[in-house]
């Protein structure tokens, strides 16, 4: 038994995690409410992410861990990154989309302290992701490094963007831009497994030169989608009143957002490989 993996620093970042995502949808649960699209993400993250902490906590006390085919730094890092990415992004959407004001009731008083708890808990993932990062000049995981963890903030990005796709197919400039992100998300997820899988040394190539092309490629044409995007999207067109929940302006308007990030994402991320490399 490896007691030291609840007692570091990063043993106690995934213990407050683990705690914290219990607390979040036990609370909720109770409530009853967390009907809809968005309740359903909320409710899956935490269960998600408290499954998945609970498994590392109990693989790296009994050292376990070895025993799997897979790079267990590559596959720690790379969830600590995505899990405090939907943990602040369940933070945001269910406080907005389940609480009102004023907030009197105990209904309501448990889904302020769901919404507390996910809020510490997204600063206990990020904790983990700052203890776990390689700093410059160690020998480590891809995944630890800054590239690395741009790579699973893009793939997380892009799914944002699916998730709000909508009325793109009458025209052809909006269809360019949903092949930009399927390609970019599909090549940057299999980096991600790759990596985690230990496949990238079969690459009968220079892995890092091929990274830094990929990331110059996907950065034009990002470009191009950061153009196109609004502009095809909102030319000729005002936001409708009333706009509702399903409102496809609004929808057009976080993929504008989403791309834009993604861009600055990528564009980060090419520098960060360029000096790896040169």
């Amino acid at each position: 038994v490896n007691l030291r993996a609840l007692t570091s620093w990063v043993g106690t970042a995934r213990l407050l995690a683990l705690v914290l995502s219990c607390l979040a949808f036990s609370l909720v649960a109770s409530t009853g409410h967390f009907g809809g699209p968005y309740g359903t993400w909320c409710m899956f993250t935490w269960c998600f992410c408290f499954t998945v902490t609970l498994l590392v906590l109990l693989l790296e006390l009994l050292e376990l861990y070895p025993l799997l085919p897979l790079s267990w730094d590559d596959f720690t890092s790379a969830f600590s990154m995505l899990a405090t990415l939907m943990v602040f992004t369940s933070s945001v959407v269910f406080p907005a989309t389940f609480i009102s004001s004023p907030c009197s009731s105990s209904l309501c008083a448990r889904q302020a302290v769901a919404t507390t708890a996910s809020c510490l808990c997204f600063l206990a993932y990020a904790a983990e992701v700052s203890l776990t990062r390689a700093k410059p000049g160690d020998i480590s995981s891809f995944l630890s490094t800054v590239p690395g963890l741009l790579k699973v903030f893009e793939a997380y990005v892009a799914c944002l963007i699916f998730s709000l796709l909508d009325d793109y197919n009458s025209k052809s400039g909006l269809m360019w831009c949903v092949a930009v992100y399927s390609i970019c998300f599909i090549f940057t997820l299999l980096i991600i497994i790759f990596t985690i899988g230990r496949c990238l040394t079969y690459i009968p190539c220079p892995l890092e030169k091929v990274l830094v092309a990929y990331n110059f490629l996907a950065l034009l044409m990002y470009l191009t989608a950061t153009v196109l995007w609004p502009l095809y999207s909102f030319q000729g067109r005002s936001r409708p009143d009333p706009c509702g929940t399903n409102c496809s302006w609004d929808k057009h308007l976080g993929v504008t957002f989403l791309t834009i990030f993604n861009l600055i994402a990528y564009l980060v991320d090419l520098v960060y490989s360029t000096r790896m490399v040169f």
